[in-house]
């Protein structure tokens, strides 16, 4: 393992298998600086509690891990720089690269303005130097680690999976993507409508979740964003999957406690991706 303040890879130094694998969502360290207008408990509500730890024994096979130790909630890590929510800013204007993505809708662009269930996150505004540093201290050294395996993975392989790994509430609501008190299914498999990875391979990873006997929906609600786009390029064999796991199989949301399913669920994430380990190899 290695770590700085706010990242922490798993696995080797070198790339030794073809696959890489990022958890940009199970941070729960808080910056001392957040200033939020509501605890850190709270915040919780969107973390993608202990997903990194879903995917952990899979490095003992030589596949690397990058998780961020920051929250979601402090700076997202799966959007753009300049996806910026302007209503959050003080003067309500960025100054750098603006590329909006439309959640500024639902408050949820790189520095979040609201909870999922609608609640503010803060009594203030933001500086645009606030924000700027938490891009320098957090998002650009976690994209930089991942550019920079994917970059090295590709180069021994000539080849790279790159599986975004995520979790999501059981049910959606007002303030996250899907039908508000929809259920969602146990599994999202994004690939960008097609986009971001072969087919053959976004149809392993669905058919080998189906096997499993769970219900597993392609694109919808979530098909894939920043993390995906930004480093897939299929046809120049750099692959990127966007999976998002139902946290009712393996948590008790209100708790934020791990549940009995955990471990059974840890089990058939090592096979997962072993499988999609395989998949590449024959490959390369």
């Amino acid at each position: 393992m290695s770590a700085t303040q706010w990242i922490v890879t798993h696995g080797p130094a070198q790339p030794a298998s073809p696959v890489v694998l990022d958890s940009p969502h199970s941070g729960c360290q808080f910056p001392a600086d957040f200033g939020a207008s509501v605890s850190e408990a709270e915040l919780r509500s969107g973390e993608d509690c202990f997903v990194d730890e879903l995917f952990a024994p899979a490095t003992a096979n030589g596949v690397w891990l990058l998780a961020a130790l920051f929250p979601r909630t402090y700076v997202d890590a799966n959007r753009h720089t300049g996806d910026i929510d302007l209503a959050l800013l003080e003067g309500g204007a960025w100054p750098d690269l603006y590329r909006p993505s439309g959640l500024a809708a639902i408050g949820k662009t790189l520095a979040w303005r609201t909870l999922d269930d609608g609640r503010e996150i803060y009594n203030r505004k933001l500086s645009v130097a606030e924000l700027r540093g938490r891009i320098v201290r957090c998002h650009e050294p976690y994209h930089r680690a991942l550019r920079e395996r994917i970059t090295a993975t590709h180069q021994r392989y000539d080849l790279c999976v790159h599986l975004n790994c995520h979790s999501m509430n059981a049910v959606g609501s007002l303030h996250t993507a899907g039908t508000p008190g929809k259920p969602r299914p146990d599994f999202v498999v994004g690939d960008i409508d097609g986009s971001s990875a072969a087919p053959e391979l976004t149809a392993l990873v669905v058919n080998t979740l189906r096997q499993g006997g769970h219900d597993v929906a392609i694109n919808d609600p979530f098909k894939g964003f920043e993390l995906t786009r930004a480093y897939s390029q299929p046809a120049a064999g750099r692959h990127s999957l966007q999976l998002e796991i139902n946290k009712r199989l393996y948590m008790d949301e209100a708790r934020v406690e791990r549940t009995a399913g955990f471990g059974p669920l840890q089990a058939e994430m090592t096979a997962l991706v072993a499988a999609v380990n395989a998949w590449a190899l024959q490959r390369c």
